[in-house]
């Protein structure tokens, strides 16, 4: 049983109303010029839409990752509100304390502000392989944070190492295909937005998004915000260095990976579950593999399991979305 958090209720929370269009999406940027990301970096872009939802009252917790290592190099840094560095192990374990914190200090009246947006901005590493435990911890103890995972399926930081969400048949510098494993990476990758729903009750919002879709990540951060307890949120954030793609097609491989079902787009909102995202015409997943080099040695028995995936993958949804026989 998740610890209660009475507290909750006489503590004063920012109310952050849901974004109309992106015409009318807050000009305050705080995630700014300053930082060496690669040129179409989607974690990147995924930080600067979380940030721009968020707003001015919010702290970032930031485990080592891409986004620590490009984000912070010679003492400078591009965030224009509070930012600290944990471990890529222990996320969540910050975020609790810092949390913790200001709860205490607001109820013993030494802050008299509003309970600041508490967000962890974690890789896919420091979300659902290493810092899985913190970020459970966080969850079980029930604090009043929102974790975001910016996922681009691979351990990027580090020299494009698996990680859990490494697609089938990815080719990664620990998962080379060759004789012996043709396909590359042989496992499926960790559903983690399933295991917080079904795992932690005092989750109450738990969402997928991509950088692709930015009104629906961006409402999704207010959404998760908004909530008075602990919060998930996992974005899909391509990674032209990591995926071996042209820069400039960033936003192009996130729309294909939803179109494909590579990615579903969805929301569980106190324990109903809801598609935020339907693109209007199926796309054969190989229009998506063959955009990546990471996907450039597998056979079409191979391309046939992640068709047969991804097939599944949207009936699950309930998603019937009409085929179309295109391809590039």
């Amino acid at each position: 049983m998740a610890v209660s958090k009475p507290e909750y209720e006489e503590i004063k929370h920012e109310e952050l109303e849901l974004i109309p269009s992106l015409a009318k999406a807050p000009d305050l940027e705080t995630y700014v010029p300053g930082h060496r990301t690669c040129a179409g970096c989607g974690p990147a872009l995924t930080y600067r839409l979380v940030a721009k939802a968020a707003g001015k009252n919010t702290i970032f917790i930031g485990p080592t990752g891409c986004m620590y290592v490009a984000n912070s190099s010679y003492l400078c840094t591009p965030y224009a509100v509070p930012w600290t560095h944990a471990q890529i192990t222990n996320g969540g374990g910050v975020a609790s304390g810092i949390e913790a914190a200001y709860q205490a200090m607001l109820r013993k009246k030494k802050y008299d502000g509003s309970f600041p947006n508490i967000i962890v901005m974690a890789g896919d590493g420091g979300g659902t392989d290493i810092g899985l435990q913190a970020m459970s911890g966080m969850m079980y103890r029930g604090h009043d944070a929102l974790f975001v995972t910016y996922d681009n399926e691979s351990y990027a930081n580090t020299g494009i190492q698996t990680s859990p969400t490494t697609p089938y048949g990815g080719a990664t510098t620990f998962t080379p295909p060759g004789p012996k494993v043709p396909e590359g990476k042989k496992l499926w990758p960790k559903d983690v937005p399933a295991m917080v729903a079904t795992g932690h009750p005092a989750v109450k919002y738990v969402a997928t998004a991509s950088v692709a879709y930015p009104l629906d990540l961006m409402n999704k951060v207010r959404k998760a915000l908004n909530k008075k307890g602990p919060a998930y949120l996992h974005i899909h954030a391509p990674c032209p260095k990591g995926w071996t793609f042209d820069s400039n097609r960033t936003i192009e491989l996130g729309r294909l990976a939803v179109e494909t079902g590579m990615w579903t787009i969805y929301e569980i909102d106190e324990g109903e579950r809801k598609i935020t995202v339907t693109p209007k015409k199926r796309r054969p997943v190989k229009d998506y593999l063959a955009l990546q080099g990471r996907f450039k040695h597998l056979s079409e028995e191979h391309i046939a399991k992640l068709q047969a995936y991804c097939d599944e993958k949207l009936q699950e949804a309930g998603l019937k979305i009409p085929a179309t026989p295109r391809t590039r």
